[in-house]
């Protein structure tokens, strides 16, 4: 490929062209002040893209639109995968944002004075960089005993795209976040058998209380310490939500607010799991001890046969295979819930959780980093191919 020796200046680089690198690039363009956007694919949005066909958003409309751009009035209140990339592509074109794709980015430095970015065709600086890139660049896919000799199909979630594909079949889900909870009502509502495998301890809770969605009530319950705020939700919940010890699902020792607080994970918001769990359509089962040839054996000895398994066991943000950033990285890439002390011109977008919501996070987050830039003394980017 021959580099392009044209390029405009600007004062800031932001990696990722999703949601985060989007919202980053509208308020700096509205600060007046240039960035130049480079997204390793082709298109905009591309993690969304990927997502499995049921996906909607858990959080309404209302409160998950990025800065100064509602989503459109004849959205439905949890727009879907595909409304959420239209909305995307709208959003660049109402902000002028026109990043450059197909620039993979393959070293993050920071030189004498600016950042220094590579990329396959040119290098480029600026005193100022955004990783926007989110948490999803490796997907992770636990190593347990046996699994090379399974014999059925095997995938991480993020390779999952509809039910249809395993109607009439046995499915093991592993793992019960939003993704694997989501994915086992695709998998029932399409015909096929489905069971999760839950490791661990969760919150589960409803998308929506009383006609309200929950995020809203997140936000109000935002008044008071997650503790607290845990406290006084906790009745309402267990009404909404029942006893699910019976069902093989165990709560955590805490409350909701207090595990996005603590850990910057999200509890399951239920879009109809819980009941289909409840009514024995949709088995629960303990982690798994090993794999064998036709399915699984778990830590309570049963062994059970699965024509599919699919793993909803996340990914990991792998940062470090770009960015060199001393002591800000753990050992799988991650910067973690709430980093400090980033080096001098360095910023982070969609990273952090809140109990309002990624996409309201998001934007909180894209005013913060884009108030910072504009305000910081600063130079122009250079690219030299």
């Amino acid at each position: 490929m021959t580099p392009d020796a044209e390029r405009s200046a600007a004062t800031a680089i932001i990696i990722g062209a999703g949601p985060a690198g989007l919202a980053v690039g509208a308020c700096l363009s509205r600060a007046n002040v240039s960035c130049t956007i480079l997204e390793a694919t082709g298109r905009i949005g591309s993690s969304w893209r990927g997502h499995y066909d049921r996906l909607h958003l858990h959080t309404s409309k209302g409160t998950s639109a990025l800065p100064d751009l509602p989503f459109p009035r004849g959205y439905p209140r949890y727009p879907s995968r595909d409304q959420v990339v239209e909305y995307l592509e709208t959003y660049a074109r109402t902000f002028a944002l026109t990043p450059r794709f197909n620039e993979e980015v393959t070293s993050a430095r920071r030189g004498e004075g600016s950042w220094e970015v590579r990329t396959r065709t040119t290098t480029y600086r600026a005193p100022h960089l955004v990783v926007a890139t989110g948490r999803n660049r490796e997907a992770v896919i636990p190593q347990w005993p046996g699994l090379e000799a399974y014999r059925g199909t095997a995938l991480h979630s993020g390779a999952y795209r509809t039910g249809r594909d395993f109607a009439g079949r046995r499915v093991l889900v592993v793992g019960f976040g939003n993704s694997g909870a989501e994915i086992a009502l695709d998998l029932h509502e399409h015909g096929a058998q489905a069971t999760v495998a839950v490791r661990g301890a969760l919150n589960v809770i409803p998308r929506e209380i009383f006609g309200i969605p929950i995020v809203t009530v997140a936000i109000a319950s935002g008044l008071f310490p997650p503790p607290v705020a845990d406290v006084v939700n906790a009745p309402l919940l267990r009404l909404l939500t029942g006893n699910l010890r019976p069902h093989g699902l165990r709560p955590l020792p805490y409350g909701p607010m207090t595990q996005i607080a603590k850990t910057g994970r999200i509890p399951v918001i239920d879009v109809g799991t819980i009941r289909k769990i409840k009514e024995g359509r949709i088995a629960v089962r303990p982690a798994i001890e090993q794999f064998v040839e036709e399915g699984v054996v778990f830590a309570d000895g049963r062994r059970e046969a699965f024509d599919a398994v699919i793993f909803a066991t996340g990914f990991r943000a792998r940062l470090d295979q770009f960015l060199e950033a001393d002591g800000l990285l753990d050992e799988q890439g991650d910067p973690g819930h709430k980093p400090r002390d980033l080096p001098r011109g360095l910023h982070l977008c969609g990273f952090s959780v809140a109990s309002t919501g990624v996409l309201k996070e998001i934007g909180r987050a894209a005013r913060r980093v884009a108030s910072a830039i504009a305000r910081a003394p600063h130079d122009v980017l250079s690219a030299t191919p």
